[in-house]
């Protein structure tokens, strides 16, 4: 058996929040190991619409959003790409008048953290957007939002991790994790490792490293339904969302149509396309967005998601043992978040506090609440 490595920092889940906060971290000076039993940025965060949207977003999650978007326009700089991240604006579609009412609500709201929202409707609507269906009536548009490749902006943000100092391990599952009252013990493989600090951003298997510690929360798989279009003349301009959720669609640089809504199914372990929740939302997507209805699907897809019962994450110290963080249950919306995320992490590591609210994020709202299963 080799000699024990030690790490200022361990970090368990080479997803996006894991390498960013690798990143993070290995930028500052810390000796950092980022450790993935499979691939970095091949799961949840690898695989999702790449929708880099503060837009629609709860309250309590306005602040980190906020933070993290800054973030994005960064990218060059912190990973050498730009992951195709256009600044397309996000334009949220109403279908009722309740709609209507939900995002003028929201635009008020997201004006006191600095954020403006255009609400739009009636003729100067129909007139704006003409290639939308008589299904939408009226939209908010966020003119700083926009979309990504997830399929490139995760990976980069491991390699530049490494570039940074990271000491980045893929295929390499940790286990035996423990705390002996001093530091963090754990092994990979036939090596052993210590660390100051461990970090939880496991994604949707979070529940079995926070289990070591005698904590989890009540997480479920997610598996969050997806597809693409053949490439078509452009003409959504925007990234689209619906008030409700349940639709989501941009275009991409070559013309593809990328779309998403509703849930595939799963085993906790992988997740695999719906194809009638594909047939099902993609009639309500022409209903809103009539030149896909000759469109050619080419692709379908999912991947893993823990979803928490409120759809917050789960961000900040343990209440068990000292100096483990956890970062998981983005409940499908972490794409925008995980970058900022990283960083905070980073703050409660060097200087035990950040500025970013994070009391609704905590684990300790779950205390009372018994977790499922979750493989």
């Amino acid at each position: 058996m080799s000699d024990t490595l030690h790490y200022d920092v361990a970090i368990a889940g080479g997803g996006l929040v894991g390498a960013s906060a690798a990143l993070a971290l290995a930028r500052r000076g810390l000796r950092v190991g980022l450790f993935e039993r499979r691939y970095c940025g091949a799961q949840a965060s690898g695989v999702n619409y790449g929708g880099v949207r503060v837009q629609g977003r709860p309250v309590e999650q306005m602040p980190l959003a906020m933070r993290a978007r800054r973030i994005w326009d960064r990218l060059p700089e912190l990973i050498g790409i730009d992951g195709e991240f256009t600044v397309s604006g996000h334009l949220r579609l109403a279908r009722s008048e309740a709609d209507i009412a939900a995002l003028e609500a929201w635009a008020d709201m997201a004006r006191g953290h600095g954020l403006q929202a255009q609400l739009i409707s009636g003729a100067t609507f129909r007139q704006r957007y003409p290639w939308l269906g008589a299904a939408a009536i009226g939209g908010s548009l966020c003119a700083t939002d926009g979309h990504a490749n997830p399929r490139l902006v995760s990976p980069a943000f491991a390699r530049a991790a490494r570039a940074a100092g990271a000491d980045v391990r893929e295929q390499t599952a940790l286990t035996a994790i423990h705390h002996d009252g001093t530091r963090f013990q754990l092994r990979a493989g036939d090596t052993r490792i210590s660390a100051d600090w461990l970090i939880n951003s496991a994604g949707a298997w979070a529940n079995t490293v926070a289990g070591y510690f005698g904590e989890t929360a009540p997480m479920k798989p997610i598996y969050p339904n997806m597809w693409v279009t053949e490439p078509l003349p452009h003409f959504i301009t925007h990234n689209l969302g619906v008030v409700g959720g349940g639709i989501y669609a941009r275009q991409v640089a070559r013309g593809n149509c990328v779309i998403g809504g509703g849930r595939g199914h799963g085993d906790g372990e992988y997740g695999q396309p719906s194809t009638e929740t594909t047939r099902a939302v993609m009639r309500d997507a022409c209903a809103l967005l009539p030149p896909l209805r000759e469109a050619l699907l080419i692709r379908t897809w999912s991947g893993v998601e823990g979803e928490t019962p409120d759809s917050n994450p789960i961000i900040g110290a343990s209440r068990t043992v000292p100096r483990l963080l956890h970062a998981f249950g983005f409940s499908g919306g972490g794409f925008l978040l995980a970058p900022g995320v990283g960083e905070i992490l980073a703050d409660l590591v060097l200087e035990g506090a950040t500025a970013t609210p994070l009391d609704a994020f905590s684990i300790n709202r779950f205390a009372a609440v018994a977790a499922p299963s979750v493989a």
